[in-house]
């Protein structure tokens, strides 16, 4: 039987944009990655759902990630006012050097201020 303390804790993680693209365009290393996070864990913004349906090209799609969004996530995040302000100071300190643009720093404020592991490729940021 396997020792309890020896087991790895999942944490909270909010999935952002790029991981469900690329699970949308069937990549095993995202399906792998999401299916790793236990249901209850897994998480998004509202803002990730928007760009998600921004980037739909037939309503086909979007009843696509609609119906993965009901099955696969088990919280949307929408966005506060503490969320907004962390946002502006990540915005501050990082817009300029790393190129961190509005969505990504709201993401990433939601991941902040939530005690969110944030699940993104994009190491830039």
């Amino acid at each position: 039987m396997d020792d309890p303390t020896t087991q790895a804790t999942v944490h909270p993680v909010i999935l952002d944009t790029d991981i469900l693209i690329w699970y949308f365009r069937a990549s095993a290393k995202a399906r792998r990655f999401i299916e790793g996070v236990p249901h209850e864990q897994r998480i998004t913004s509202s803002l990730v759902l928007m760009e998600l349906v921004q980037g739909c090209r037939r309503p086909e799609e979007v009843e696509e990630v609609e119906a993965f969004h009901r099955q696969n996530i088990a919280r949307v995040v929408i966005p506060d006012e503490s969320v907004c302000s962390r946002a502006i100071d990540l915005l501050k300190r990082f817009a300029a050097s790393s190129g961190l643009r509005v969505v990504d720093a709201l993401i990433a404020a939601t991941a902040l201020g939530h005690r969110l592991s944030l699940a993104t490729a994009n190491t830039k940021h």
